[in-house]
């Protein structure tokens, strides 16, 4: 595996332009020039690249593709990449100095996996193209230009945000089954002794998915969050311990679930539920 860490080195070993500044760079691809196989790969930074008509070799008989692919810090990108020399296509790079500085321009799209792209249509393939010819333009102008530059980056998130939108509506049987997926891997999850919360982590490696991607998906499909579906579920199965076993306190409950503290319980059930786990099981005294 190579490990790159700055944008001159990944640019040397592609065949790229030289990067003008270290934070930020944006060019085009030109497949000709660049090394279009690589062993896999990973990089110290951030990178959105849109490739135009790509087609890998390992399925010469696909249909061509545009499509927007990221990578991020210690993600490997592999088996690398072995690709039609055909393709065109645009890239953003951006230190992680950049991304922490701005962090609320760039959402959660930039972690995303590098299979969790976003397959664009020709209208989309033009307006993003529009976005990187003003983003070349002001790139080229220097540090001066700066703050433009980022604008037009957050320009770019903001159509990717739309597109992926887009894409999740028009594919619903896919992003249904993921969904699917989620909610019974958390059956399975409280289906077993527990000694931990379950985590929207957890769930994004047994799907195969990143985090993020898991979390706009389950939020385009359910309107809440990952951790709030989760919260939800544990809420459900607190309801269920103290309702069926009379004679679990409170704290059992707490480690049953998973809970590292007892007191914490307490306060995320009173929170979810308005009322503590005691109190709710007087409601239920009551009723009968």
């Amino acid at each position: 595996m190579i490990y790159l860490k700055d944008f001159i080195s990944f640019n040397e070993l592609i065949g790229l332009p030289k990067p003008l500044d270290n934070d930020i760079d944006v060019g085009y691809y030109d497949p000709p020039n660049i090394k279009v196989c690589s062993e896999p790969v990973m990089v110290d930074f951030y990178r959105i690249s849109i490739k135009i008509k790509y087609r890998s070799k390992s399925t010469p008989d696909a249909e061509l593709l545009s499509a927007v692919f990221f990578n991020t810090p210690n993600l490997v990108i592999e088996p690398g990449w072995d690709a039609e020399p055909t393709y065109t296509g645009m890239y953003l790079q951006l230190s992680k100095k950049v991304i922490e500085e701005n962090r609320f321009l760039f959402k959660t799209y930039l972690d995303y996996g590098q299979h969790e792209a976003l397959y664009l249509t020709e209208d989309e393939v033009h307006e993003i193209s529009a976005v990187f010819e003003l983003m070349v333009k002001y790139y080229e102008g220097g540090k001066k230009d700066f703050g433009v530059l980022l604008s037009y980056a957050n320009v770019l998130i903001c159509l990717v945000e739309a597109f992926y939108k887009r894409q999740f509506s028009t594919d619903p049987k896919q992003y249904s089954r993921i969904v699917t997926d989620f909610q019974q891997s958390l059956i399975d999850y409280y289906n077993q002794p527990v000694n931990q919360l379950p985590t929207v982590q957890y769930f994004a490696d047994k799907l195969g998915l990143t985090a993020n991607y898991l979390g706009d998906i389950m939020k385009h499909f359910t309107q809440k969050s990952a951790i709030e579906n989760i919260h939800e579920f544990v809420i459900k199965k607190a309801k269920e311990l103290i309702e069926q076993n009379k004679g679990m306190n409170t704290t059992e409950v707490a480690y049953d679930l998973g809970f590292e503290y007892p007191n914490y319980f307490s306060k995320f059930f009173k929170k979810m539920v308005g009322f503590s786990p005691k109190e709710y099981r007087l409601q239920l005294n009551k009723i009968k």
